[in-house]
């Protein structure tokens, strides 16, 4: 019986690195889709978001299939528990990758991304903080985990840069509106794929230590099934 569990919680750990694959794919498709004005690869990016929400069923499959017939208590359980939440952002993750990909489809090729550098360097954060969160949790690393956090402060602030950027922009060349928009739509897009990595790194820590953020904010451990 243990022997069986152990073979799907492996099975479950390369579905996990897959899912991981896909979202980073889907956000590298994405962020060539913006700067290189490419539509085949912001098709690619939509693509990708579909296979990743392909995952997303099939891992949640066999999380709750171990929960229901292996019963697994204590770290196991924290293990599938925790991937179950983690899904979730990853699933969203895809989701906004699609939609940073479909937003670059309609920007005007007017657009001098050159002023505008802040948001290639947050998508490369963003992206980065992805990678690491999926790579702490298939290689048990906390303090990989723990990093993450740090990381997005990064991201919030590249936020507000870009925000200023594109106000500035505006306001000098009184320039597409419209656009301004859409790349700050871009921007808050790259801002949640951080915050859904923060979340996949607190999962995590909890899948190691049984601990998570919300338990200091509630004063009791989280119900892992608990909607968000």
């Amino acid at each position: 019986m243990r022997n069986r569990f152990d073979r799907e919680l492996e099975l479950l750990n390369t579905e996990l690195t897959e899912m991981g694959g896909l979202i980073e794919t889907a956000i590298e498709y994405a962020v060539n889709a913006l700067f290189q004005r490419g539509g085949q690869m912001a098709k690619s990016a939509m693509e990708y978001d579909m296979e990743v929400d392909h995952m997303e069923q099939t891992i949640e499959t066999r999380c709750l299939r171990l929960l229901l017939q292996q019963q697994p208590v204590a770290k196991d359980l924290r293990v599938v528990s925790a991937a179950l939440k983690m899904i979730t952002d990853m699933e969203r993750i895809g989701d906004q990758s699609g939609d940073i990909a479909e937003l670059s489809m309609r920007l005007p090729e007017t657009v001098d991304f050159q002023r505008l550098e802040h948001i290639r360097t947050m998508a490369k954060c963003a992206s980065k903080m992805v990678t690491d969160a999926i790579d702490a949790f298939v290689g048990r690393n906390l303090a990989l985990a723990e990093s993450i956090a740090q990381a997005d402060d990064e991201v919030d602030h590249l936020f507000d840069v870009v925000r200023d950027d594109l106000i500035e922009i505006v306001r000098r060349d009184s320039g597409d509106v419209a656009a301004a928009i859409d790349l700050l739509m871009v921007a808050k897009y790259f801002e949640r794929i951080g915050d859904h990595a923060v979340n996949i790194s607190e999962w995590v820590v909890y899948s190691i230590t049984g601990e998570h953020r919300s338990d200091e904010e509630k004063g009791k451990y989280p119900n892992v099934f608990a909607k968000n």
